[in-house]
């Protein structure tokens, strides 16, 4: 049997189209071989080859036709963020073209938002993102997006107004008011919006605090300064990193000192966001909160569904 001829250096460890396939001296009936498999139509890769969310991405793109640019939370994953199913992948073409490819949506649009390479603009992603997601979602992708200053709230109003009949923008605008580009983590967010949408006060997000003498005693991620009380987001980092574990320990153990209480949230608690709540009630009662209990009614509910759109001028 003839030995296999090999895979030229520079379409190992990824996808390629089947252009690049031929130009780099693979026949089609090479591609035909077991040695290969389809990732997309006229897109392969070396059976077994393990892609990373961004090659998917890549690959999908190699799929479609060149005026076809990712969009939605594809294009957002391009910049880090990894949220949210990763299929199908979402690209936009300006045109009326019907293709059904699997693991891939092709929005069609009569305009094209401004875009790059890279995709749409950020901005049009997340309206895109904005017609399909829920208003919990949608706190947290547009706090990610703020905080790492990929776009503004003026930069995202203005897209929003640019192109008013887009699905997505007057959902994208009902939840601005709601954006805090403070907020670091998702956690941080989905733990902050949980709080709001309880009927809670809203805490402040990252917040140095300090003791009665102006020493500081470190950032807290959402802070009650009224009642001394901290709600810290505890991601896995925080127990397998030993000098970030016994950097913790001196830290909270100095808010102690200060007349600080804290909570510490995990992905556990945050998976049962009411007993989150109550849970943090309870303690800023004991610290002589006299508001408001929390509700669970319709404007809880409201947080877990798409949001209502805000009109918007045509």
């Amino acid at each position: 049997m003839r030995t296999p001829r090999p895979l030229p250096a520079h379409l190992q460890g990824r996808a390629f189209s089947r252009d690049e396939a031929l130009s780099s001296g693979i026949t089609p009936r090479m591609l035909e071989h077991s040695r290969f498999e389809n990732v997309f139509p006229a897109v392969y890769a070396l059976a077994g080859t393990s892609l990373s969310a961004l090659q998917l991405i890549d690959a999908a793109e190699a799929a479609l036709p060149d005026d076809a640019r990712a969009s939605h939370l594809t294009r957002l994953r391009r910049l880090g963020l990894d949220y949210g199913p990763s299929s199908p992948l979402h690209f936009t073409v300006g045109r009326d073209l019907h293709l059904d490819v699997p693991g891939i949506f092709l929005h069609r649009t009569v305009t094209m938002p401004p875009a790059s390479a890279a995709g749409v603009c950020v901005e049009a992603a997340y309206i895109g993102a904005a017609s399909t997601f829920r208003t919990v979602d949608l706190v947290k992708i547009g706090d990610w997006l703020l905080h790492r200053q990929h776009m503004t709230i003026a930069s995202l109003l203005g897209r929003i107004h640019a192109d008013p009949w887009r699905p997505g923008a007057g959902a994208a605008k009902a939840v601005l008011p709601l954006l805090d580009a403070g907020s670091r983590s998702l956690p941080e967010s989905e733990t902050r919006v949980f709080l709001e949408f309880a009927g809670l006060p809203r805490p402040a997000v990252n917040l140095d605090v300090v003791d009665d003498d102006g020493v500081f005693l470190g950032c807290g991620d959402l802070v009650y300064l009224l009642w001394k009380l901290l709600i810290e987001y505890e991601g896995r980092q925080h127990a397998f990193d030993v000098d970030q574990f016994e950097g913790d320990i001196d830290r909270y153990a100095g808010f102690r000192k200060g007349g600080w209480e804290y909570l510490q949230v995990t992905q556990r608690k945050l998976r049962h966001p009411r007993s989150l709540v109550l849970e943090v009630h309870r303690l800023l009662v004991a610290r002589g909160y006299a508001g408001p209990a929390p509700e669970f009614g319709r404007h809880w509910q409201s947080l877990f569904r798409r949001p209502v759109p805000v009109p918007l001028a045509a």
